[in-house]
């Protein structure tokens, strides 16, 4: 991903959790408030909506707009009135719409943002209002639009997504006595490598950075470790399995195999894998494209593998969506229209745009995420491996919507502590469980 669209992924993790948290009873915001009714259907694509958008101006302009001229003219009796907002007081703005009765039709929403809304039936159920387009998408990023006890209910189209994929430095690989055709699959196959790395790089360069938050759930769910009980009512990943990851990560911190500052700060991960301080860079194919435009030496030298997935088998995916407003006034035209925007044409244009991939499982068919050219350009292989992962990527990596900002953030204070020595790592998992459920009651997710 871009470095802009990495902020944006950071904004909507710190504030969704706050939004959570927000009891006011406005517009069925409230915990146990009741849900909006659902506007009338006509059958006819017509009338003015709205379409709020995050962060896309100036640099896609002419994309969106041709999108919105293009349906235009297919439904003459609609018309698309676009807003694009800035990313800072995003879902500010949006839970404030939301409680005034301001919703867009149409709205950008993260895999974060989407939940305050669908949970308190704000979004429409687009499951049922377009019977059959879950063929349509890529499994993984249609399930991400569901919430637990709403059964099959899908409350955002899938947008555009971005999966995880793996990349390392050849060079440090090598000098550390490991085989670049041969890199780790599992977490504690990674593990093991870090370990290489460290005692081999004479404390000149780390394997990884420390980034609990960021680890967390993931390595956990790709161990196998359960996150929540069946009734996804409560944490339960206070396990052997959970205890040993915040050992061997003590361990791992002990002997250099993180940047020690890492721990607690968040530096800048492109500019330490770009100057050769670290092995391993971000799981992302826009950090590639970055690193091609930025650093061309260390470009040459980066290779791409399929993301780190053990016992599961599934990447972790990132998605935008967009959720239609339950009580529009035009909620054909909004379903049509967010069902323009997110068919496969449209979404493999935008991907040529960017470093995204369709949600579109048509669209992710094209050619263009298919081709490894010669196999020596990472760029183009990055975009090839993150494009197959994707056609069977599942929900196992990825983030419950229970997994608030908070609750990792508590995660994250018990484990720091844990690998800085400051308590043993038993009592750091259960701490953090401990705090995780008292959060999830407090929030009203039981």
């Amino acid at each position: 991903m871009t470095r802009e669209h990495a902020t944006r992924m950071a904004l909507t993790a710190l504030v969704a959790g706050a939004l959570l948290a927000t009891t006011t009873s406005a517009c069925g915001l409230g915990g146990g408030a009741a849900e909006v009714e659902e506007g009338e259907r006509t059958g006819k694509v017509s009338g003015r909506i709205t379409f709020r958008t995050l962060q896309l101006k100036p640099v896609h302009t002419s994309y969106v707009q041709g999108v919105i001229d293009s349906f235009e003219q297919k439904y003459p009796d609609a018309e698309v009135v676009w807003e694009d907002v800035p990313g800072d007081g995003y879902n500010e703005k949006l839970v404030a719409d939301a409680q005034a009765g301001a919703l867009p039709d149409v709205v950008n929403l993260s895999t974060d943002s989407f939940q305050l809304l669908a949970d308190r039936g704000m979004l429409a159920d687009v499951a049922k209002l377009d019977p059959g387009a879950a063929g349509e998408y890529v499994p993984g990023a249609w399930e991400q639009f569901k919430l637990p006890g709403k059964g099959e209910g899908v409350f955002a189209y899938p947008w555009y997504v971005t999966p995880e994929i793996l990349t390392y430095s050849k060079k440090l690989f090598e000098k550390s006595g490991l085989d670049p055709a041969k890199p780790p699959t599992t977490v504690e196959e990674f593990f093991d490598y870090a370990e290489r790395i460290a005692a081999g790089s004479g404390g000149r360069y780390s394997a990884f950075m420390a980034d609990p938050k960021g680890r967390l759930p993931g390595d956990w769910q790709k161990m196998g470790i359960a996150i929540l009980n069946g009734k996804q009512d409560a944490f339960v990943f206070d396990t052997d399995k959970a205890v040993a990851w915040v050992e061997r990560m003590k361990d791992l911190y002990d002997k250099g195999a993180m940047p020690k500052e890492s721990l607690l700060k968040s530096d800048d991960v492109n500019q330490l894998y770009g100057g050769g301080k670290i092995a391993f860079g971000p799981g992302s194919p826009g950090f590639v494209r970055d690193i091609k435009q930025n650093a061309p030496q260390v470009y040459a030298d980066t290779q791409v593998a399929n993301a780190v997935t053990g016992t599961l088998g599934h990447i972790g995916i990132y998605a935008q969506s967009l959720g239609i407003r339950k009580d529009g006034k035009h909620l054909d035209a909004a379903t049509a229209f967010a069902k323009w925007v997110t068919n496969g044409p449209n979404q493999v244009e935008f991907s040529k745009k960017a470093t995204i991939y369709p949600s579109n499982a048509a669209g992710l068919a094209d050619a263009h995420f298919s081709d490894r050219g010669d196999g020596r350009d990472a760029e183009t292989v990055a975009r090839a491996v993150g494009a197959e992962q994707l056609k069977g990527a599942g929900l196992d990596a990825n983030t419950p919507v229970q997994w608030t900002n908070q609750v990792g953030d508590a995660v994250v204070r018990e484990v720091q502590k844990a690998i800085k020595g400051e308590q043993d790592a038993g009592t750091a998992v259960r701490k953090a469980q401990e705090e995780a459920n008292k959060l999830l009651a407090r929030t009203g997710q039981r």
